[in-house]
């Protein structure tokens, strides 16, 4: 144990052997030694000799301690550092005081061949993926850092390894739940690295609930008030977002963008921000603009444009932009996050115009904006951000547009001048002596033109006042004249930058707008000026203003219509021959294209530019011009016969736009039609339903009439024999007159309702059968074409029915009631002959107050049916009602198939005198034939041949 006592430090007799001597002394000894203990120290002196001595630890211990790593894993200790010296040879993380100034690129190689060489065996990666998912600290995190450091140095390599190893990705996911915070957040690192570049990957992270734990990380710690693991878990969630369309649409539909809202919940106040704090930020806002970066297909944006709306976030962005006391990069970096979260989306860009600044009196947010575009002391980024939201707010938005144009036109200018309008600040930086002011009021000002021909017309109106006395100039003649002057006036900054932004001004305002080509061309003084520009030889600053003099002039000649005689197309083709030559033409507008900054320009549609001399090209005028180069250079070697026969194209093509307009007025309406008419049928489909509804209900209610009818039926039967009954012992003993009258007078109340209802059923019967010898008028053709009416009739006839059954009822009723008149009749006579016999037999006195107490009863029961009868009049009234209602709807059915029948009738009159028409003629033509001599033969001849041919067959076929 000498050699470990002095490597450990410990005294030692004798020389002190080299590094080198030691460090394979200790090799042999973790790979000879039996015991754990040895090899434990062995493991532990390498590790404190791995950064001094990193190459000859790399060289010749790395195989003993991957072999360390595969055997001795029941030991956390030695594998722990095990773990420690592999990621002191392969890290290039050395300490400050260790460093030296040759050192870097030779410790960058030694980092990636020792990286190479622990990678070239695929199971080593493997192998620590597995010692990765062991809880103990002594192994996790040094496994954790050493993985980190292998995806620094070869990381597309060990991303491949990792992606094909079994549930590899998974088992680093784990990293994220561990309550060590030191674990944690080199978990975040190492998925930060995982994550580079590699779409698969980042897939696989998000799907395993990434975006959660994040967030939920994020919050913990604090929101943007959190420290430096707040700003590794933004960079990972910006690895995991950008550019990678799957994961921004699972991030949407998670609703993660509404968690994103608490963190910019900033206090306006002047406390001072920390610089951890201004990072956070500035990452979040950057993460919200991955979201919405018009890189990504547009239906993805504005998704997330509609939910950062609905969720507040657009809106906490905006307080952030009016508040006061925020640093000025995170202020710049919120104006472009602004932008594009508003950049082609309706609803958001509304709202950004309702916004108002926290002033007295308040004021828009673009007005406040524009303030700061066109004051040369603010900061150039600042400036070039607020030109970039005012593109977004513009773009695709006619509305907002028309609402900044309009702000210049004379009728809606502010009189009395206390407040300031965009389209007073605009045309005040168009004219200011600051080049820079020029060039971005003039590109704002032609952005609010873009693809909107009624503004290019309506700016045409828009007059300026150049000095007291002299009469107003129109905005166009102003530019032209600025433009004509060049560096007369004198300006700070570039000296062909505003003359730039004017003339991508004209060549917006003047591209498909005729109008404008026509008062741009009424000026004598553009044309020659145009060409002069053009024919000069100037030096390398002066070509770009000569190729968009170039293309002006080009746009003058491709949007003519020739109303003016001095500048007709041919006119202007003939002067840019004679001037300038067609080749010399096309060469000086092909300075554009060819121009470095608008290549850069081109790229993307945020002006970012390293300095305000580069500040050229707008993103928008790029387009127009590869739209407009090839257009002008045809129009420019066109004849004039070639340039007739293209309006006489375009004169067809125009009639033919107004055909098919016409014809696809005509198919809307005949839709609407259509729809209506579907409408119409489904109501009818409907009412239909319910009538048949209201007729299967009805059934039933008679259904139940019967039923009641039936149990009415069998009570008066019995109740018949019990009258029978007592008028038996009514003979025998006699009854009271005073009775006798009462049931008189009740007997004709009776006869008088039955005859009241009897003269209702006859006019009933008498309807019913009106209805009955319509219907059989009409015949045949009214099944045929009002098949949907036969449930209504076949109603009446059930109802017909029922009233039948009721007549014959009360039929019944009228014979009992008749016989119990007779009987009544009878009483009264053997009342007379009785009253002597009562009068002189005393002994019946006694008997006559028990017959007075049952005639009683008998009488009480006879009211109790009688108002049982009463009830069921009632009853039937109602059903009469109902009946009288169906038998009136009947009658309008019945009217409106007269109706129809009477119009069949007609058009079957015409069809029998058209067809006697035809008659007529053929029989005249065949008059016509016989008279020139051709055989003939009459319809019943041919009838009687076809016969006879018949029977021929038949007999052919019997011989057979």
């Amino acid at each position: 144990m000498n050699f470990l006592r002095g490597v450990m430090g410990g005294p030692s007799a004798g020389p002190q052997p080299s590094g080198a001597d030691t460090i394979q002394k200790l090799c042999d000894r973790v790979a000879s030694s039996t015991l754990l203990d040895d090899r434990r120290d062995a493991v532990r002196a390498l590790k404190s000799l791995s950064k001094k001595y990193r190459l000859e630890v790399g060289i010749q211990a790395m195989e003993h301690l991957i072999h360390v790593l595969q055997t001795d894993r029941s030991d956390s200790e030695i594998i722990g550092y095990a773990l420690d010296t592999l990621y002191n040879v392969i890290s290039n993380d050395l300490e400050e005081e260790e460093q030296e100034e040759n050192l870097p690129k030779q410790v960058d190689d030694l980092g990636s061949q020792f990286t190479e060489i622990f990678i070239k065996q695929q199971e080593n990666v493997t192998l620590l993926l597995t010692l990765v998912e062991e809880f103990d600290f002594h192994v996790r995190w040094p496994g954790v850092k050493l993985l980190t450091s292998l995806l620094k140095q070869q990381g597309p390599q060990v991303q491949q390894i990792i992606l094909v190893s079994p549930m590899g990705v998974s088992r680093l996911m784990d990293l994220l739940a561990d309550s060590r915070e030191v674990i944690r957040n080199d978990g975040v690192l190492l998925l930060q690295q995982l994550t580079k570049s590699n779409a698969a990957i980042q897939k696989i992270v998000a799907f395993e609930n990434a975006f959660e734990r994040l967030l939920d990380i994020i919050t913990e710690e604090g929101n943007s008030d959190g420290g430096i693991v707040v700003e590794d878990c933004l960079l990972l969630l910006q690895n995991l977002l950008k550019n990678n369309n799957s994961n921004q649409n699972f991030f949407k539909e998670g609703s993660y963008i509404q968690r994103m809202k608490p963190w910019f919940e900033v206090e306006d106040d002047n406390c001072g921000w920390s610089a951890q704090k201004v990072t956070n930020l500035h990452l979040m806002l950057q993460l919200v603009r991955v979201l919405v970066s018009p890189t990504n297909p547009p239906g993805a944006t504005s998704s997330c444009q509609k939910a950062m709306f609905h969720c507040g976030l657009l809106q906490q962005l905006c307080t952030i932009l009016m508040a006061t006391g925020v640093p000025a990069d995170i202020l710049t970096e919120t104006i472009n996050t602004v932008s594009e979260v508003i950049r082609g989306c309706q609803m958001n860009q509304d709202y950004f115009a309702s916004v108002n600044a926290p002033s007295n009196p308040p004021r828009p947010a673009i007005v406040v904006l524009l303030m700061s575009m066109v004051n040369e002391r603010q900061p150039f980024v600042l400036r070039c951000a607020v030109l970039y939201c005012f593109q977004c707010f513009l773009y695709k938005n006619q509305k907002g547009q028309g609402e900044i144009v309009s702000t210049l036109l004379p009728s809606t200018i502010d009189a009395t001048g206390n407040s300031v309008s965009a389209g007073q600040l605009l045309c005040g930086g168009l004219f200011s002596t600051d080049s820079l002011s020029n060039w971005c009021a003039a590109v704002a000002l032609a952005h609010a033109l873009q693809e909107n021909a009624t503004l290019k017309e309506q700016l045409l109106r828009v007059q300026l006042a150049t000095s007291i006395g002299n009469p107003p100039v129109s905005l166009l003649q102003q530019c032209t004249n600025i433009l004509s002057q060049g560096d007369k006036i004198d300006r700070r900054g570039s000296k062909v930058q505003t003359r730039v932004g004017l003339l991508m001004l004209l060549c917006t305002w003047l591209s498909n707008c005729s109008i404008a080509v026509t008062h741009f061309l009424h000026n004598p003084a553009n044309i020659p000026f145009l060409t002069g520009q053009i024919a000069e030889n100037l030096g390398e600053e002066e070509q770009l203003v000569q190729g968009l003099c170039a293309l002006l002039l080009g746009i003058s000649i491709y949007y003519n219509d020739n109303s003016l005689e001095n500048y007709r197309k041919e006119k202007l083709k003939q002067l840019i021959e004679k001037r300038i030559g067609r080749e010399n033409f096309i060469e000086k507008l092909g300075f554009i294209s060819k121009h470095e900054l608008y290549s850069r320009a081109a790229q993307k549609p945020q002006p970012s530019f390293s300095s305000p001399d580069h500040m050229m090209f707008d993103h928008e005028f790029t387009k127009l011009v590869k739209e407009l180069e090839g257009v002008i250079s045809k129009a420019i070697y066109k004849s004039s016969e070639e340039d007739k026969k293209e309006e006489e194209v375009k004169k067809t093509l125009e009639q033919h736009d107004n055909i098919v307009t016409h014809y696809k007025k005509v198919i809307r309406e005949q839709d609407q039609e259509l729809e209506e008419l579907k409408q119409r049928i489904n109501t009818l489909t409907s009412q239909n339903e319910q009538l048949q509804a209201t007729v299967t209900q009805q059934v039933s209610q008679i259904q139940q009439h019967k039923d009641q009818y039936n149990l009415l039926k069998v009570q008066l039967g019995k109740d018949t024999q019990h009258h029978n009954s007592h008028s038996d012992t009514f003979q025998m003993n006699g009854i009271q007159t005073e009775e006798a009258s009462k049931l008189k007078e009740e007997l004709e109340e009776w006869k008088n309702k039955h005859e009241l209802l009897q003269g209702q059923l006859r006019e009933k019967d008498s309807l019913i059968e009106k209805l009955k010898s319509s219907q059989l008028e009409m015949g045949t053709t009214e099944q045929s074409s009002q098949t949907s009416k036969s449930a209504g009739l076949e109603h009446n006839n059930e109802l017909q029915k029922e009233l039948e059954v009721l007549r014959s009822q009360i039929q019944l009723q009228s014979a009992e009631i008749s016989k119990l008149q007779i009987e009544n009749q009878k009483l009264q006579v053997k009342n007379t002959t009785a009253d002597p016999v009562l009068g002189g037999s005393g002994a019946t006195a006694a008997n006559s107050s028990e017959l007075e107490g049952r005639l009683e009863q008998e009488i009480k029961e006879l009211k109790s049916e009688l108002k049982a009868l009463s009830e069921e009049k009632e009853s039937l009234k109602q059903h009469l009602d109902s009946s009288t209602s169906t038998v009136a709807i009947l009658q309008d059915e019945k009217s409106k198939l007269q109706q129809e029948v009477a119009e069949s009738k007609k058009e079957q009159d015409d069809l029998l005198v058209l067809l006697a028409d035809q008659d007529q003629k053929l029989s005249a033509l065949k008059i016509k034939l016989k008279d020139l001599g051709v055989p003939v033969e009459d319809e019943d001849d041919i009838e009687s041949g076809d016969q006879g041919d018949e029977d021929e067959d038949g007999d052919e076929e019997e011989q057979d």
